[in-house]
Parts: C-alpha cells; sequence; structure tokens
C-alpha cells in the first residue's frame, strides 16, 4: 500500500459565453454540432485531436467551444477514446535537494499547457525509488492517466523500462544514457557548462575546478563533459583532482569546496553543477579567508532565488521552468495522440546571469594556497 502519495487534478475553467439552444445547464456536442453547422462525428474528431481533421476545423470548433463554454463529460470521453486526458507526474520527495528549486514553476507550466488543451494534471508523490515506480504503475493501471512525465532523469532509468512494458507513453525531463525511441525536453547543461569554463580562462584562470551534481543523474555526465569540452578548447590540460562529484546540498557542496581549496595549488574559480552547491562554496571560502569574486571566482548552475541574495550575488545559469513544464506537456499530448516518440524532442540553452561571483584572478594558485595557510594558522591560534 502506498501511504505518501496525494493526487490533485488542475482543470481549465472559463465562463459560459452562452447557454445553448435547448436550455439545458450543460453544453453538448449537438450544440456545438448545431452551432456550427457541421456534423456531430466531425465536432467530436476534432475536439480529440484526430490527424483527418484539417487544422482550420480543429480550430473553428475550438474558439466554438470555448465560446459557448463547452466542457467533455470525462467519463464518457474516456469510453469514446479510451483516454482520459490526464497527464502524469510522480515527484519523488526523497532526494536531497526535493527537486525544489525547480518545482513551482515546472508545475505552473505542466499544469497551463495541459488546461489549454482541456487536458488535467494527476500529481503524485513518493518517498523512495521503489514507491515511485509503484505509483506510476498504479496510475497507468487505474487509467488516472495517459502518460507520463519523468524529471531528474538517470544515467540508466528505471521508470523508462517499466512504462514501456505497459505500453504508456511517457516523455522525459532531461535524457538518458540510452535515449531508445524516447521523447524528451532539456536544457543543454554541458553547454553551459562549456561556456562557464571558457568565461573563466579568458578571465585569466589557469586552475579551474568543478564540483558535479548527483553521481546517477544523467545531467551530472553531461555537465563533466561540458567542463572537459570546454578545458580542450581552450588548451587546459585535465586535472583529475580538480573535479569533485555527488554534491547537491549546500553542506556537500562546503564539503568538496574545502577539499579543492586545500590541495597544494588549489583553483582560483570554481564552476558548480548546482546552485545549492554553490552556496557551500562561499561557507568555505570564508572558513579560508577568501573573498568570493575577488580571490575565487565561483559559477554554477540552476539559477535559484538563493543565489541572487548571496553576498556577492551567484553568477549562474538560469533555466525557465515553466517553459520547460508548458514543452514537456506539449509534447506528452503529442506522444499521446500518436506521434512517433523519437520526432519529439526539443531543447534550449540556459541563460547566463552575470553577478558579482566571478572575475579577474587577483592571484594565482601559490599565492592563493599562502593565504588559506595563513588564514588557517590565525584561526587555529585563536581557537587555542
Amino acid at each position: 500500500m502506498i501511504r505518501s502519495i496525494w493526487e490533485v487534478e488542475l482543470r481549465v475553467q472559463s465562463s459560459i459565453a452562452r447557454l445553448p439552444r435547448n436550455g439545458n445547464s450543460r453544453v453538448t456536442i449537438n450544440d456545438l454540432a448545431e452551432a456550427l453547422g457541421i456534423a456531430k462525428g466531425t465536432v467530436s474528431r476534432a475536439l480529440n485531436g484526430y490527424s483527418d481533421i484539417s487544422d482550420g476545423t480543429k480550430l473553428r470548433v475550438a474558439k466554438q467551444a470555448q465560446m459557448m463554454g463547452y466542457r467533455p463529460l470525462s467519463h464518457a470521453q474516456a469510453i469514446k477514446t479510451g483516454r482520459v486526458k490526464s497527464l502524469g507526474l510522480v515527484l519523488q520527495v526523497n532526494e536531497r535537494d526535493g527537486q525544489r528549486p525547480f518545482l513551482t514553476d515546472f508545475l505552473d507550466g505542466v499544469s497551463r499547457q495541459a488546461s489549454a488543451e482541456n487536458w488535467t494534471l494527476t500529481v503524485a508523490t513518493a518517498t523512495s525509488d521503489e514507491e515511485g515506480l509503484e505509483s506510476l504503475q498504479r496510475l497507468a493501471e487505474e487509467r488516472k492517466a495517459d502518460g507520463f512525465i519523468l524529471p531528474r532523469t538517470k544515467i540508466k532509468d528505471p521508470r523508462v523500462a517499466l512504462l514501456n512494458q505497459l505500453a504508456v507513453p511517457f516523455v522525459l525531463y532531461g535524457r538518458t544514457q540510452d535515449l531508445g525511441n524516447s521523447a524528451w525536453f532539456d536544457f543543454l547543461g554541458e553547454d553551459a557548462i562549456e561556456e562557464a569554463v571558457i568565461r573563466l580562462a579568458d578571465f585569466g584562470h589557469q586552475r579551474i575546478g568543478f564540483i558535479n551534481g548527483g553521481k546517477i543523474f544523467n545531467y551530472s555526465l553531461l555537465r563533466e563533459k561540458g567542463y572537459r569540452t570546454g578545458l580542450k578548447r581552450r588548451g587546459y590540460k585535465l586535472d583529475k583532482s580538480l573535479i569533485r562529484k555527488d554534491a547537491v546540498t549546500v553542506d556537500q557542496g562546503y564539503r568538496e569546496a574545502l577539499s579543492l581549496l586545500r590541495l597544494d595549488l588549489p583553483p582560483t574559480a570554481i564552476i558548480c553543477a548546482l546552485d545549492m552547491a554553490a552556496l557551500g562554496v562561499y561557507q568555505a571560502a570564508t572558513e579560508t579567508g577568501l573573498d568570493i569574486g575577488r580571490d575565487l571566482s565561483v559559477i554554477a548552475y540552476d539559477g535559484i532565488p538563493e543565489g541572487g541574495y548571496a553576498s556577492p550575488p551567484l553568477t549562474t545559469f538560469s533555466v525557465d521552468s515553466r517553459i520547460a513544464g508548458e514543452r514537456l506537456a506539449a509534447l506528452l499530448i503529442a506522444c499521446i495522440r500518436g506521434t512517433e516518440p523519437e520526432t519529439l524532442r526539443e531543447s534550449a540553452y540556459a541563460t547566463l546571469m552575470a553577478r558579482g561571483s566571478d572575475g579577474v584572478p587577483v592571484c594565482d594558485s601559490e599565492d592563493l594556497a599562502r593565504k588559506i595557510r595563513a588564514a588557517t594558522k590565525k584561526r587555529e591560534s585563536i581557537t587555542c
């Protein structure tokens, strides 16, 4: 029994512009057909997006339905079409960052697009990977959703295997190592991290560290690829001692940043795969006597609000989660309607928000190491 699931349906709401001629409180397909002067079957197929109906007719029917306030009966529609016109989403609340950075805007984008198409959104939560799979299977088998959006894709994602086995449509928010025939939308995080390396190298930084995110997620593979590509483009030799992994929280970012700053030749700049980890770098810099933006440059990825309130504000690559939600909903609806998934693949670029946390280095790695040692000794003497 799944204990932690909550479900909510978000339905489009609009006022009725005109009552039907028969005087009933609910507008029917018969009313639409009579008003438009076309067959009832044509109206029904237009409303359900069938490909044999022209786009012009679909638009004409949709406008008339909106004007008259037509709303289909979901159970009758499900019997007729085999669809409940609901998109499914299972959120894993056990993950350390809880998907919080993107969640509000993301859900808003999904629900808006679903509502625009007269679809609903069914959301469930799970507290473990196993419970997440059980939720997907339950919602599919109980016909609570026609297809699913899968956020935070893993390198090898068991959700993909399950939904393929159940023959249930889905779209990925992200990519996996083996995409097969999957539909997906993703921001090109690898391009953003590559751009961050180029930016720092052009400022004059010679040693650039990288703190990656969760090792089970596919975005980490891609962002490390971007880091390596950026170094190669500027002719820098890869130094694996400058790479740290699996930091998705402030505490983890702090821990990994300290390990980098305690190297004999510490980096003068650090790129983080996630903003939350970058905020931990700020704490590590304070502890080692460094000023962010002057002694140590930091660039991250996500664009969460907390980064703007850091001192100095964090330079980061921002993503539009609302747009992501809208596009994923549109792609999933198309997939459910029969469009081949491999033709439903879109990407977008993250936007650089240049702030005060990065710039030209004031000292090289040797000078930085001496400054860190001096700050450490002073701190230890005060403690004693």
